[in-house]
């Protein structure tokens, strides 16, 4: 017999946690989160450096403590959670097929569905990069994790290919264990990872980013024995003349996050094929109705607080879906389109019958623009416009549209970078 519940949550981490807690605030009272790892807190646990929560709780704090502020509020709510449950696949009518060693292969019915099951790096085999098979060439995150978690430190000269935040942050915690990071290099122009960690895991540590670079080689048999690395032109491709052999036993890899979205495949739900995370309304609801999304699974964030937000919100939403509060209207709902400059919108749709007060729009740009305008338009008409010192692809963007500057807006809303 499958077990029966109104709130399932897939995933542990920081949304999953903060989906719960919102939902229960909310008034629902019967949910269960599914974590396949042994303990909640998903990748902050690994995660010792500070900067989390300024935005959430007013103060800096590392990722274990994050993760422990909400894991207590978790348990403080009696919030039921199962831990070391792998889940297998998620039907269209919300049944859960999950595994584990306590209750072996079981099926939950739920009445609404929340997704946070984050995402994974972007590994080797996706990047095409020539050369041999060597040992010492690891992702970023899964060398965060031997040196945090398991007191390994994988190689004393390293290379990190990608300036995603990961790879900016394991440059800065390798140097502290006694490594040399040679360089990071970068394919962009740009780097894809916040201001503030090139700062402080680069520059104050040495530590040169070649921009419009990539790794073109890899040599070694049994050990990396060293990469080489040259610069690209505008399309990506390798400059000859300019390649460069740098001595390393490890290379790190930094290029890029993925949302794990194959259970929400099983689902039914349709992703976007720009941000490979659902496309969801302003309840952040996807196409299956009573499934919901948030955190990376949903798009890329790049703070965590973010991530406590939105889905704090998604967990509100469900509740609302759950009490029957919540019936989409046959019209009004219009469209959110990306503009020039900008790459994709979250959310794609807008109920305006039934939306809050306040409406949030994240979005990325495409490029680096330095004073710059971004404008909310629809049918001609400017709705918002709000001026930028610099917009950059590693940071994500937010307005706020007000519910009464919708009424009336038939045609779908553009978001854009005004003169692009």
């Amino acid at each position: 017999m499958a077990e029966k519940v109104s709130l399932a949550i897939i995933g542990g981490g920081p949304a999953g946690m903060a989906a719960a807690v919102g939902a229960y605030e909310a008034g629902v009272r019967d949910t269960v989160i599914l974590e396949r790892d042994t303990e909640l807190g998903g990748i902050l646990n690994q995660c010792i450096h500070n900067g989390f929560g300024l935005h959430t709780f007013k103060e800096e704090l590392t990722g274990p403590e994050y993760a422990g502020r909400y894991i207590e509020r978790v348990k403080e709510l009696g919030i039921r959670y199962e831990t070391g449950t792998m889940v297998l696949s998620i039907s269209e009518d919300k049944k859960i097929t999950a595994v584990s060693r306590a209750r072996g292969l079981h099926v939950i019915e739920a009445d609404a569905v929340i997704l946070a099951m984050g995402c994974r790096e972007r590994p080797r085999g996706a990047l095409n990069i020539p050369g041999t098979r060597p040992q010492g060439i690891y992702t970023a995150g899964a060398a965060q994790k031997l040196v945090n978690c398991d007191g390994f430190v994988p190689g004393k000269k390293v290379v990190i290919l990608g300036s995603g935040d990961i790879g900016l942050i394991m440059a800065r915690r390798m140097t502290l264990e006694g490594a040399e990071v040679k360089l990071v290099a970068e394919l962009m122009p740009y780097s894809g990872g916040l201001k503030r960690n090139i700062v402080q895991c680069l520059d104050d540590y040495g530590i040169p980013l070649l921009l419009s670079h990539t790794v073109v080689d890899i040599k070694g048999k049994r050990r990396l024995e060293g990469v080489t690395v040259a610069e690209v032109d505008e399309t990506g491709a390798p400059v000859p003349g300019t390649e460069e052999f740098v001595e390393c036993d490890t290379l790190l890899l930094s290029c890029g996050l993925i949302p794990e979205n194959e259970l929400s495949l099983t689902a039914g739900v349709k992703l976007n094929p720009v941000t490979n995370g659902p496309f969801v309304d302003d309840r952040l609801e996807t196409n299956v109705p009573g499934v919901f999304a948030c955190g990376n699974v949903l798009h890329v964030h790049d703070l965590v607080d973010f991530v406590s937000e939105e889905a704090e919100r998604a967990g509100a939403s469900a509740a609302r879906y759950l009490s029957r509060a919540a019936e989409k209207s046959a019209d009004g709902v219009i469209e959110i389109v990306p503009g020039a400059g900008v790459r994709y919108t979250v959310p794609s749709t807008v109920d305006t019958a039934n939306c809050d007060d306040l409406i949030h729009l994240r979005f990325r740009v495409r490029d680096v623009y330095k004073s710059c305008e971004i404008v909310v338009a629809a049918g001609g008409e400017t709705i918002l416009s709000k001026k930028k010192r610099i917009t950059v692809p590693s940071e994500m963007e937010d307005v706020i549209l007000k519910k009464k500057d919708l009424e009336g807006v038939t045609g779908p809303v553009t978001v854009s970078i005004a003169g692009v």
